[in-house]
């Protein structure tokens, strides 16, 4: 893929949530939310500060990462889908 996010976006791929409950029942997916986890793939090099400096972003390549349902513009790129992201738009990051 040669797609490179600019300043403070990233380029994240949704994590997949279960499709069966606790109980065992299979949730169709009209009835399933989208993901508000994913894998950060790439990310830009830095949110620009109002002095022209650029700061670096806490999230790095690799780390997975909780945003908000809204959050983000869908994108298909090279037959995948991903979404993209502001910094701002991320709530944490999920550790071990």
């Amino acid at each position: 893929m040669k797609f490179r996010p600019l300043h403070d976006r990233i380029l994240v791929e949704r994590v997949a949530q279960e499709t069966v409950t606790a109980g065992g029942i299979i949730l169709p997916d009209s009835s399933q939310e989208k993901p508000t986890q994913a894998k950060v793939l790439r990310v830009g090099k830095g949110y620009i500060q109002e002095d022209g400096s650029v700061r670096a972003l806490d999230v790095q390549e690799g780390d997975t990462v909780m945003f908000t349902e809204w959050a983000g513009t869908d994108v298909k790129i090279d037959g995948g889908e991903y979404t993209i992201l502001k910094e701002s738009d991320v709530i944490g990051v999920l550790e071990d």
